[in-house]
């Protein structure tokens, strides 16, 4: 009867190891908008471009990993724009670090399931030959009155 019990909860924790790569999956989409619209965007892995947006607002999928992603969007008229997407831990982990210990997690994290990226991304583009504005001075102050003679 002990072996029978012992047994079944081996294959329970079993069972739930790899949790994120079952509840989270080992992709995600990640949603591109841009100010203005209409932008063209690349996302990047280590200098590697793995998926572009031909026009925001826009998605596209890439698989998951520790890597922060680059997204870079050009649009005519406008300078080009960077936002770095943050590999972080995705939720499920935390809970499949308790319920299945280190298997599930190493099952997970070699997959990349563990990891996750923000999503939607916002970025705004700045047109050509825009500055950013002049900080704000103190009013002048007023003119000085003219000596007594």
């Amino acid at each position: 009867m002990h072996i029978r019990l012992a047994l079944a909860a081996t294959l329970a924790i079993f069972s739930l190891s790899a949790c994120s790569s079952i509840i989270e999956g080992t992709s995600q989409e990640i949603t591109v908008n841009t100010n203005p619209a209409g932008a063209s965007c690349a996302l990047e892995r280590e200098g590697t471009v793995i998926a572009r947006v031909s026009q925001t607002p826009a998605s596209a999928t890439v698989k998951k990993t520790k890597h922060d992603i680059t997204i870079r969007c050009t649009k005519d008229g406008f300078q080009e724009a960077t936002f770095l997407n943050k590999s972080g831990t995705a939720g499920a982990t935390v809970g499949n670090i308790l319920a299945g210990g280190g298997i599930g997690w190493a099952i997970d994290s070699a997959s990349g399931a563990d990891n996750k990226y923000d999503s939607p991304v916002n970025v705004t583009l700045v047109p050509v030959g825009a500055t950013a504005p002049a900080p704000t001075s103190a009013p002048a102050a007023a003119p000085a009155a003219p000596a007594a003679k």
